[in-house]
């Protein structure tokens, strides 16, 4: 039988990288170095189709 867990102990384990990586935007598709995403990062059919109509619109992300 194993150990019941603990939850006041944290879920992420030491070494192991948390979340997006900083960095390396160019493989990271709709991911800007600004911190912001497009809709690209979270479509990835077509993302160019799920672009705002009009150029002044954000891009904002569905997800």
């Amino acid at each position: 039988m194993t150990e019941n867990p603990r939850p006041d102990l944290p879920a992420h384990v030491k070494g192991i990288k948390q979340g997006n990586s900083r960095g390396n935007y160019e493989a990271m598709k709709g991911h800007n170095p600004d911190g912001t995403s497009t809709s690209e990062r979270s479509t990835g059919v077509n993302p160019k189709a799920h672009n705002p109509i009009d150029p002044r619109m954000p891009n904002l992300s569905p997800a």
